[in-house]
């Protein structure tokens, strides 16, 4: 998927989706917005508003992203979103939120993502207050599999937060929002921009040093101790100078209703260290993940 500029008056004559429907047919089709009936908005973002969707012809039901241009550009984000259509628009994982195509006219662009029946983990994480350990060992051991792949194109995420996981009806997770990804030249390469959410980054990123993709090795692990907890585990109501404080001090406080296998599991991943946290396939394999994969069956 080559995204075209957005932001060229040349391209916005005639509202165009370059859009791929299932993903499986082999030919790309060409598709104007009035093939579409939107429906009630699903959520708001900092730049747009998420709508629910139906192509006419088909029927198939998607969620539509609306972006509006002027904010975009104020904030300076172009470029980062159409680097999120060329990675998200590539990906092919059962845990990963399809980006089936996009297009736009002369103040919005439109982004056609699969629909996340049960929407935001955050919302679903803010309901419950916390998750049960054999929830969130489905979460994280689906997140696992997904970074697995990610990591594996050479791709970092680099902003895992409840915020960017997704629900579908089956209630499956389902990574999403690929705004701060990246691509690298191969996985060993190291980056330096200061990305994501300051509850979910690594030392090594608040400290403004290089990073590879094991800072999505940590998010990880803060993903997990909030959803047993109900809270990220360096959150300080004292404000950011604090939680920065305790990020580099890996400053981690369990508390005493977390079963060892998971207090073991979260250790091992927030560690200050990139090197010395858990690798992906040694989580699929930790005892957290093992025992609550054969309760469930």
């Amino acid at each position: 998927m080559t995204p075209v500029s957005f932001f060229d008056a040349s391209n916005t004559d005639r509202v165009v989706l370059r859009y791929r429907l299932s993903g499986e047919h082999g030919h790309a089709k060409q598709w104007l917005l009035s093939d579409f009936e939107i429906g009630r908005a699903l959520g708001r973002g900092k730049f747009g508003h998420v709508y629910l969707a139906r192509e006419k012809q088909s029927g198939y039901v998607v969620a539509l992203k609306v972006l509006y241009k002027k904010q975009l550009c104020t904030h300076g984000v172009q470029r980062q979103l159409q680097r999120e259509i060329e990675i998200q628009g590539n990906l092919r994982h059962p845990n990963i939120l399809r980006l089936y195509g996009y297009f736009h006219d002369e103040t919005r662009v439109f982004l056609i993502l699969e629909l996340a029946g049960k929407g935001e983990l955050y919302n679903e994480l803010q309901r419950q207050g916390r998750f049960a350990e054999s929830v969130a060992a489905k979460y994280i051991m689906q997140m696992a599999n997904a970074l697995l792949y990610l990591h594996s194109q050479r791709i970092i995420h680099r902003d895992i937060k409840p915020e960017n996981l997704m629900l579908d009806v089956r209630g499956e997770l389902k990574i999403g929002d690929f705004g701060w990804s990246v691509r690298t030249a191969s996985t060993e390469s190291r980056r330096t921009t200061l990305c994501g959410t300051l509850d979910y980054l690594p030392p090594e990123m608040v400290q403004g040093g290089l990073h590879n993709e094991n800072v999505d090795l940590w998010s990880m692990g803060v993903l997990l101790y909030e959803m047993i907890c109900g809270h990220p585990p360096f959150e300080d109501e004292k404000g950011y100078i604090a939680t920065y404080h305790r990020i580099v001090q890996v400053d981690l406080n369990m508390p005493g209703h977390v079963s060892a296998e998971a207090a073991d599991l979260i250790r091992k991943l927030l560690q200050y260290r990139s090197v010395d946290r858990l690798p992906l396939r040694k989580v699929l394999q930790h005892p957290f993940i093992i025992k609550h994969q054969r309760s469930a069956q």
